[in-house]
């Protein structure tokens, strides 16, 4: 999601990982843009008017590059003009200011069903699987139990692997607000899942990046 409203940003993932959605946010054009070209997504949600880059050379962008996830491009503006552009620069559909989660979910889903872009249904690092439909995690074919923290922290960065995940997104991700303790949390739920997922003698997949955050994968940082 792009989106410059802090707010609106925030209720709008909130309410899509309440729907099971692993949601990533930035709040410039610039930066939605670097992430949309290293990282593959279902749907990108595009706001029109953005600081700096706007949504449209945003989309511009992305098709030139040939990035072909869908786009649904967001806006307060209701003009002909504003939504012919969008399309022409590629977007694939678009959603006028305000308007209902529901209509939302409806729109995102069915750029999903249309979409062309292969997504994995398994997330897969080394010999560990996790499988978001069901929420099963296995190491080594062996099941692992997880509560629903540990299981959110461990998609997000599987979802990123051999990528450094910032202490700050997980947060975001997890607790879906600013929490206090941030840094205790994050230890005390990372060291259980260490327990769980390496703490059987098999290799390390979970690693810190002392002053930035946490990676998952196979080989050492």
């Amino acid at each position: 999601m792009i989106e410059d409203d802090r707010k609106a940003a925030r209720v709008l993932a909130n309410g899509l990982r309440e729907e099971r959605f692993v949601v990533d946010v930035a709040h410039s054009g610039e930066t939605g843009d670097q992430m949309a070209c290293v990282n593959e997504y279902a749907v990108i949600i595009l706001d029109l008017v953005l600081p700096g880059k706007d949504g449209v050379s945003v989309c511009r962008d992305l098709r030139a590059q040939k990035i072909s996830t869908p786009v649904l491009m967001l806006t307060a503006r209701d003009a002909l003009a504003d939504r012919v552009g969008g399309l022409d620069a590629g977007a694939d559909d678009y959603l006028t200011k305000p308007f209902a989660f529901s209509e939302l979910l409806a729109r995102i889903h069915a750029l999903m069903r249309r979409s062309d872009v292969p997504l994995p249904t398994v997330l897969q690092v080394a010999d560990l699987m996790l499988d978001p439909g069901s929420h099963r995690v296995m190491r080594a074919d062996c099941p692992v139990s997880l509560t629903r923290t540990e299981y959110a922290i461990l998609e997000v960065l599987m979802r990123h692997p051999g990528q450094v995940v910032p202490r700050s997104v997980l947060g975001e991700h997890v607790w879906q607000a600013e929490v206090d303790g941030l840094d205790s949390l994050l230890d005390v739920h990372i060291g259980h899942l260490r327990r769980k997922i390496d703490g059987t003698g098999a290799h390390p997949l979970i690693h810190t990046i002392r002053g930035h955050g946490y990676l998952i994968g196979s080989g050492a940082p």
